[in-house]
């Protein structure tokens, strides 16, 4: 088995590196966060934050996406390596951020502890293991794709490929959700979720929101989708043409 040249597995720990000080910021801000809001520990119900703080956070959230892809840009040498990259780095970040508030807070006190993931399109939640699978298979597929740019064998991601990726991503984020949407469609409507025209209205009814049940079936399709599409991407890769 060939291996990478030293360029490029410098390239891949400086990424690494970026990736575990951003896990770090992040539960740095968390630690914060919960030092105003849950001072005895975080729980569910969730506390009122005002509509300046949360719309801060949701733009946090995108601009640590948009640091992350800015990462797989720069270091990749092609766009299916920069995704490759962004993914890695998304991977081990959020390994990282459990990581380090374990080593900050003691929390979460087991890979079953409910938490809240993202808050884009709408709220995500589910068990701290799903979001770590999730960064695993990332972090595979992504370390992958580097592997095989940096030997001179990368096969492009096929249309069929990519269909299986992104309906499993979907399917993955559908389980995280449900849960959360289906407390909240007994007071709104699915349109009123995503666009909420009375957003203080909104927030203080999902304040009565206690998780219930995570969906792993839905869970485990989705990931299966993913790791079939990754599968049907990696046999007869081929030398790439200078």
């Amino acid at each position: 088995m060939k291996t990478p040249a030293k360029k490029d597995i410098r390239l891949l720990i400086t990424v690494a590196i970026f990736s575990i000080a951003m896990g770090y910021l992040e539960s740095a801000v968390v630690v914060y966060l919960r030092e105003i809001y849950y001072p005895d520990g975080f729980a569910f119900p969730l506390k009122m934050m005002s509509e300046h703080v949360m719309i801060t956070e949701v733009f946090r959230e995108l601009a640590t996406l948009i640091m992350l892809a800015g990462i797989g840009w720069i270091a990749g040498r092609s766009n299916q390596e920069r995704f490759g990259f962004f993914i890695f780095a998304f991977g081990i970040w959020d390994i990282f951020y459990y990581i380090f508030l374990y080593a900050l807070l003691g929390w979460p006190e087991s890979l079953f502890t409910w938490d809240i993931l993202f808050l884009l399109p709408t709220t995500w939640v589910g068990p701290v293991l799903a979001p770590c699978i999730n960064a695993l298979i990332m972090m595979l597929f992504g370390g992958l794709i580097w592997y095989y740019q940096s030997v001179g064998k990368l096969k492009p991601v096929k249309m069929r490929e990519w269909m299986m990726l992104i309906i499993g991503s979907l399917i993955v984020i559908g389980a995280y959700i449900e849960d959360y949407v289906q407390f909240m469609r007994q007071g709104f409507s699915i349109h009123e979720i995503f666009f909420p025209p009375d957003v203080e209205k909104l927030m203080d009814y999902a304040m009565n929101y206690m998780p219930v049940n995570f969906n792993w079936w839905i869970f485990w399709l989705g990931q299966a989708l993913i790791l079939a599409g990754i599968g049907y991407w990696l046999p007869g890769t081929r030398k790439i043409k200078n």
